[in-house]
């Protein structure tokens, strides 16, 4: 009797602990943790760092940034730039004179952009920005915006160009300043404004078309001077790739660019497009 009893507290004991270990195997698979991805990281920035790395046209100290292409991709690149009009040195004109005569710019007028990826048309604003829209008026009619580089286009944000691809020429008119004037306009989708440095009164060829409402831009000082009014879609379709310039990212470097012109670009960053030239419209 005795022998009976002690069998079935062992039976017992032993149901007990298997009970046991099979609970603590199942909690133990419960309480694994699964593997996690890692966190994307996020492309928003903040509206100041926009302001200081992305707009502003003080050029880059840093070497330059962007892989060279593969060899098919660069001979293509020839053969697009080959239907760019250029200005030959004997047609520069008032381009090698920063300091020529400027006229007064009309109240309203247009300007379309022809491009590598199509046209696009520009309603100037001369109330928002005189100085601004006088100076811009001044190099269209001179011709400096023709073969010139899309070279800065961020997703999202905005695309920048002025720096001429003749070195020579970008010499003459990296400095031809003038003067900051008051926002009258506002930094909205579609809106051109001028790029400047964080210093006062820096401003001369180099804008941007805003991508999106910038609107913040207006409180740093960025003076709109127009806004695009036909083929804003163009605009939308302009090669950003590249992303931001050197140092910062993988794009090109204002300081080589000023350095090099078009010539550093086409080896550097072929898939960039291009203003062909510009046209005051009647």
């Amino acid at each position: 009797m005795i022998k009976e009893r002690l069998c079935w507290v062992c039976l017992v004991f032993l149901l007990s602990l298997g009970l046991t270990a099979c609970s603590t195997a199942d909690e133990a698979e419960v309480e694994q943790p699964e593997q996690q991805m890692p966190a994307a990281r996020s492309e928003a920035e903040p509206e100041t760092a926009k302001i200081s790395d992305e707009v502003v046209s003080e050029l880059d100290e840093e070497t330059e940034g962007g892989d060279v292409e593969k060899e098919a991709v660069e001979e293509k690149a020839e053969a697009d730039d080959k239907k760019v009009e250029r200005v030959e040195p004997d047609k520069k004109g008032n381009l090698g004179d920063a300091g020529a005569a400027q006229d007064e710019a009309p109240a309203e007028f247009r300007v379309r952009f022809e491009t590598t990826k199509g046209d696009f048309v520009v309603e100037l604003i001369r109330e928002w920005s005189p100085k601004g829209v006088d100076q811009f008026y001044h190099l269209v009619k001179v011709g400096y915006y023709a073969d010139i580089a899309f070279f800065r286009a961020i997703s999202g944000f905005m695309v920048q160009f002025g720096i001429h691809g003749d070195p020579e020429i970008n010499a003459v008119w990296s400095d031809a300043n003038i003067d900051d004037e008051p926002v009258k306009g506002s930094n909205k989708r579609g809106f051109l404004t001028y790029a400047k440095s964080n210093r006062p009164n820096t401003r001369s060829t180099q804008l941007f078309i805003n991508l999106v409402n910038n609107l913040s831009l207006d409180s740093m000082g960025f003076s709109p001077i127009g806004q695009v009014v036909e083929g804003m879609s163009v605009v939308d379709s302009l090669h950003s790739g590249y992303g931001e310039g050197a140092p910062r990212g993988r794009g090109p470097s204002q300081q080589l660019f000023s350095e090099g012109g078009n010539s550093y670009l086409k080896k550097q960053f072929p898939n960039l497009d291009y203003i062909k030239k510009t046209v005051i419209l009647d």
